[in-house]
């Protein structure tokens, strides 16, 4: 069976997985947003940094890729994304129907926060999110390095998204 991800973040710019096709996909009645406080990867438990997720929210809709894993990689690609990816349970693992730039609609595996977890920090304004982002650091880099590749990454796909732009514009200044 066809396997597609979803990728809205770092997996834009670092599936960790070959990648048999890729393509500009839409995922509806949800949004990308540095929603969930990170602990592990782009901060610490003293020191949280942000890390985007999907956060529901009904009649948007966010923009990202599809990226279609080979023949035969499913379990090897399921159990990578897990790892990566439920490293502190604050994402929950979905099946959900996206549909590709070519007009196509395909289930993809994504990843979507746990709005009942206590990373989650949906609502923070943009300002508190720009501090918070330009002095964290985790066991991945600095935050402001995963902000960066991955604005960097959406203008290269032609994905305008107005608020990490202007997060990332913040963040350069301070």
């Amino acid at each position: 069976m066809t396997m597609w991800v979803f990728g809205y973040g770092s997996l834009i710019w670092h599936p960790g997985f070959e990648v048999e096709e890729r393509r500009l996909a839409r995922l509806y009645n949800y949004h990308r947003s540095f929603c969930m406080r990170s602990i592990h990867h782009r901060g610490t438990p003293e020191n949280p940094g942000l890390v985007l997720a999907l956060d529901e929210a009904e009649g948007q809709y966010c923009e990202g890729v599809a990226l279609r894993v080979p023949e035969g990689d499913e379990e090897k690609v399921l159990a990578y994304l897990r790892e990566r990816e439920l490293i502190s349970s604050a994402y929950l693992e979905q099946r959900v129907q996206v549909e590709l730039a070519d007009g196509r609609w395909v289930e993809a595996v994504t990843f979507v926060v746990d709005i009942d977890h206590v990373q989650y920090c949906g609502g923070l304004d943009k300002e508190e999110q720009a501090r918070i982002i330009a002095r964290a650091t985790g066991g991945m880099g600095p935050n402001d390095e995963y902000l960066f590749n991955t604005v960097t990454h959406l203008d290269e796909l032609g994905i305008s998204d107005a608020d990490l732009a202007w997060i990332a514009r913040r963040v350069r200044v301070m």
